[in-house]
């Protein structure tokens, strides 16, 4: 009797400055030149949602199998720079013993459901109406290629169907739904333990690298030297706002060249993408440590503009937080401009109007997670930064919003104002939740007099 083969799901999000296309990249070694070499391995298949969550479908001839290749994998450093791409703290393993082998290899889009039984639902009645479904509603759909059904030692189940394109899977969604066979098979199920993946191949995406992509790219070769990324940068229109650096890429280039032995360093902490604009928040040794905020403005694919804001790296503030430490994966894409609004309104009303009655609106009263290294958590802490500055007769003052860029659950303002009577840049990056700002970091530098100025483009 063959036995049945083992469904490996793997789920997880990369870091946030980790490339799209160099974890795709080495996600594809992996499989050639890891994974496929590992005794009783059969098939891999990785894939990423439209929120950028990645799934690794394995199948393995056995939970042996299974079991060697992650001991092999945990513990082998050739492979240990691909674990490092990875968000551990949303990594999740199942692994379910399915009905048949797959035979599914020219698949691009892969969905995958898991879910518990109903308390009283028999295994026999429920398997007979997962096979109708297989056979009257999927099987006949434009498309598809394979469905597998399966199941684990802990009685959770698992179907895992393969189709051609997303396009075709969208395209029977909503029939699925409205199938009474799929409906009674959506019934059996305990709807509190649903859930599903779908999953574009990583291999079927196309190769040209995402705005974000190039300046993650760009950022990068600090530590690599690669001269690739430069090509990312429009040879005859790079309008340069760091008032420090000459204007176009000669001042870039100007720059790289008077880097100190060793070369500069950069670690993207956080990248994000919004239109034409890609905005980080980087850890660099650049002359010494220092944070910062840079943003690129791209046209046809090239970045031809760029700003930034710089601060030495300072110790931990009075919770105990760095300028670098907090959240980074993005969450509620649909929620961009939403929360764009809200950082606007913040400043508009509280910053620069001075209605700090409101400021409970906007940011969340019980949990507000700070990494300015001067103030601590909460309103509690702002306040009590605020009022020592006024005390010291050092006034905190916004008086123009430049843009505000955002991706989701993160935002960034760029402002001009004062700090006591020297001009400022205020480069603040704000994470929301439920329409309310609950975590924030900053980068607040002087503007240096335009005698100073090595280029004629202002800093904003």
């Amino acid at each position: 009797m063959e036995e049945k083969p083992i469904m490996e799901v793997t789920t997880f999000k990369v870091k946030s400055g980790v490339s799209t296309s160099v974890f795709n990249n080495r996600d594809a070694s992996i499989s050639s030149d890891f994974t496929s070499k590992q005794p009783g391995f059969i098939k891999r298949i990785s894939g990423v949602t439209e929120t950028g969550e990645i799934g690794v479908v394995v199948f393995w001839k056995s939970l042996t199998d299974a079991d060697a290749s992650m001991s092999q994998f945990m513990k082998d450093q050739s492979v240990a720079d691909y674990g490092a791409m990875i968000d551990e703290s949303t990594m999740k393993l199942t692994r379910f013993t399915m009905d048949k082998s797959f035979d599914a290899h020219s698949s691009d889009f892969v969905e995958v459901m898991t879910f518990d039984l109903n308390s009283g639902t028999e295994t026999l009645a429920f398997n007979a109406i997962n096979d109708r479904v297989a056979k009257e509603v999927t099987a006949p759909k434009r498309g598809f290629i394979q469905r597998l059904s399966g199941s684990n030692e802990d009685g959770n189940q698992a179907v895992a169907v393969f189709w051609d394109n997303k396009i075709n899977s969208d395209a029977a969604l909503q029939p699925f739904m409205n199938s009474p066979i799929s409906q009674q098979f959506m019934g059996m199920m305990d709807q509190t333990s649903v859930w599903m993946g779908r999953y574009q191949t990583l291999t079927s995406l196309p190769k040209e690298l995402s705005k974000k992509d190039k300046v993650i790219a760009l950022l990068n070769s600090f530590n690599t030297g690669d001269q690739t990324p430069i090509s990312y940068i429009n040879p005859n229109k790079y309008i340069q706002h760091n008032l420090g650096v000459a204007d176009g890429l000669a001042g870039f280039g100007a720059v790289m060249q008077h880097a100190p032995p060793g070369g500069f360093k950069a670690e993207v902490i956080r990248a994000f993408e919004d239109g034409e604009y890609v905005f980080t928040h980087t850890q660099y040794d650049f002359f010494g440590p220092k944070a910062g905020f840079d943003v690129f403005r791209f046209e046809n694919g090239l970045i031809v503009e760029h700003w930034d804001n710089l601060l030495e790296v300072q110790p931990p503030n009075p919770s105990g937080h760095t300028q670098f430490d907090g959240a980074t994966q993005i969450t509620d894409l649909d929620k961009s401009e939403s929360n764009q609004q809200v950082v606007r309104d913040l400043l508009e009303k509280v910053f620069m109007k001075g209605e700090m009655d409101k400021i409970a609106t906007y940011i969340n009263p019980t949990k507000y997670t700070q990494h300015n290294p001067g103030v601590g958590d909460g309103l509690d802490g702002l306040g009590n930064a605020m009022k020592a500055m006024a005390e010291n007769g050092v006034m905190m003052q916004y008086d123009k919003i430049h843009k505000v860029l955002g991706e989701g659950d993160f935002v960034l303002a760029m402002s001009e104002g004062k700090l006591g009577k020297d001009p400022t840049a205020y480069y603040d990056l704000f994470r929301l939740e439920n329409g309310q700002i609950v975590e924030h970091w900053d980068v607040i530098a002087p503007i240096p007099p335009k005698a100073e100025w090595k280029n004629e483009n202002g800093k904003f």
